[in-house]
């Protein structure tokens, strides 16, 4: 995390309640939500450092609250409101799950089908996979591969979906074939692929007629492109190198659609959420049966032990799209997303009727989580805890470890230490079997490098002495890393390049050409 300091001010509107059918009263709020809330996210922006956040609570077959807080823009302190759109990242994958399962209800394939009847052209590096991978290990991150592996490849890349499948190709598994949790954004692209092969429909087409119009979501977009041009959405905002909270560009990442492109607000949200908790049926339409809300709910993966705080369960769970989890005694089903500048919540507690969506407009915070959990703990009758100050005294700590580490490493930089060779030697074309094609150059007396796949994105590369270089990337999200050069004969034969671990924590070799 980064430099926390005040907003100057915070704005917050309230939305009416959306009322239910007939005279029905309004149920009785905790009074957490109903007393404490507002006080608990005005704080929680300023300490946080963060923009602005919306909320919507759906509960007992309505939605009860539904709220914009601070700013969808720090530059003219426009406010959050109800329908301000954010991206939801990886809570698309329920999206998608939730079509691929729907297909499958109407018998036009099987969950079950191996991936290669649909998609011949599907490899992976092991054999094994390739021959027996099945669309529900799609869903449910169990090629084998490590938790984020591959990503660099594809973050706000220039690939095709197409081009991103053949890329995830190359490789090489972690562990052995369906014996291992492996969070793959890459997989669900390959689910994403698939439907085009089974309805004739693109993925994004079948999303909009089979989920979002029948559900009303007017304002909800499939693709990132489409949010650059929309009315009242949120900016995103990260902190760079040196801890200032920046506004950051929209992630284009419908390269990665099906696994993380979706923008939503929270009325529109809190839709899905209605239709979630009552088993398929909007407004009293059944929108998606029954079978499929359950089907996607089923556990498909072990994860491991639970990490839910204070939680009496024994382990964490992953469905097609959601993680499943026990709290309180109930069983839990939710998911978070994070893109570039953006962070979200989406939660269930099918026992109590219970919906919670909160998201956010910074990629820096952990407010969206503490929120979501005051809520659940206010609705589950368990003693507050102020998740806020607990997430974020674990916070500072580690914020303030990572800024010291950066001001150590620039304070070698400042020093001007020698390199083992002359920079023009560092310079040339380098290639990963993977990823493609890099070039380092010579850039006014300093190396940078170029990556193919990704033509916005630059890395500083700032000598450390002998073979070593901080690279500073000119994308915040892409994090600082030292990035070493190997030297044979006084000939550079490879750089070893890294990202930050949250996008990818693979070591890509790249070698010179």
């Amino acid at each position: 995390m980064k430099k926390i300091f005040i907003l100057a001010a915070l704005s917050c509107c309230m939305v009416p309640r959306a009322l239910a059918q007939g005279n029905t009263p309004d149920p009785v709020l905790p009074s957490f939500v109903r007393d404490s809330m507002d006080a608990y996210v005005q704080r929680g922006l300023a300490a946080w450092n963060l923009p602005g956040l919306a909320v919507a609570i759906v509960w007992n077959g309505k939605v009860v609250l539904m709220k914009g807080y601070g700013y969808r823009s720090l530059k003219d302190r426009s406010p959050v409101d109800s329908n301000t759109l954010f991206m939801i990242g990886s809570n698309t994958k329920a999206f998608t799950a939730t079509v691929l399962t729907d297909l499958a209800e109407e018998g036009k394939f099987s969950l079950d089908d191996k991936v290669t009847r649909w998609m011949p052209e599907f490899r992976m590096q092991d054999s094994v996979t390739t021959a027996d991978a099945r669309v529900r290990d799609l869903l449910g991150h169990h090629l084998g591969l490590e938790t984020f592996q591959g990503d660099f490849m594809y973050w706000t890349s220039n690939l095709s979906r197409e081009e991103v499948i053949q890329h995830l190709g190359t490789l090489k598994p972690v562990y052995p074939f369906r014996t291992r949790f492996g969070y793959c954004n890459a997989a669900f692209v390959v689910a994403g692929q698939l439907v085009p092969r089974i309805t004739g429909k693109t993925w994004e087409e079948e999303v909009q007629d089979l989920i979002l119009n029948p559900l009303q979501m007017d304002r909800t977009l499939t693709l990132s492109a489409m949010l650059p041009a929309a009315t009242n959405a949120a900016i995103p905002y990260s902190f760079n190198p040196e801890d200032s909270l920046i506004p950051v560009a929209y992630n284009q990442i419908d390269d990665l659609a099906p696994a993380g492109s979706i923008s939503s607000s929270a009325r529109d949200m809190s839709h899905w959420l209605l239709m979630q908790l009552a088993g398929g049926k909007y407004e009293g339409v059944q929108v998606i049966p029954q079978s499929v809300v359950r089907a996607i709910r089923a556990p498909q993966t072990i994860i491991g032990h639970s990490h839910y705080p204070f939680n009496q369960g024994y382990y964490t769970l992953y469905g097609s799209g959601w993680f499943l989890d026990e709290y309180a005694g109930r069983e839990l089903v939710y998911h978070t997303g994070g893109v570039n500048g953006f962070l979200s919540s989406v939660t269930l507690v099918p026992s109590d009727s219970l919906g919670i969506v909160v998201l956010t407009n910074s990629d820096q915070n952990q407010l969206f989580q503490a929120l979501k959990m005051e809520i659940l703990d206010a609705f589950l009758h368990l003693p507050y805890r102020d998740y806020s100050d607990r997430f974020l005294s674990n916070s500072l700590k580690a914020t303030q470890d990572e800024r010291n580490w950066y001001h150590r490493e620039m304070d070698t930089v400042a020093t001007h230490p020698s390199t083992a060779l002359p920079l023009a030697g560092y310079t040339g074309s380098y290639n990963n079997p993977s990823y493609g094609e890099i070039r380092v150059s010579l850039k006014s007396d300093s190396l940078q490098i170029h990556f193919s796949h990704h033509p916005a994105l630059t890395g500083r590369l700032l000598p450390l002495g002998g073979n070593e270089f901080l690279c500073v990337y000119s994308d915040p999200e892409m994090g600082v890393k030292v990035l070493p050069f190997a030297v044979q004969e006084g000939k550079v034969k490879t750089i070893t390049v890294t990202v930050y671990d949250e996008v990818d924590n693979s070591a890509y070799v790249f070698t010179r050409e």
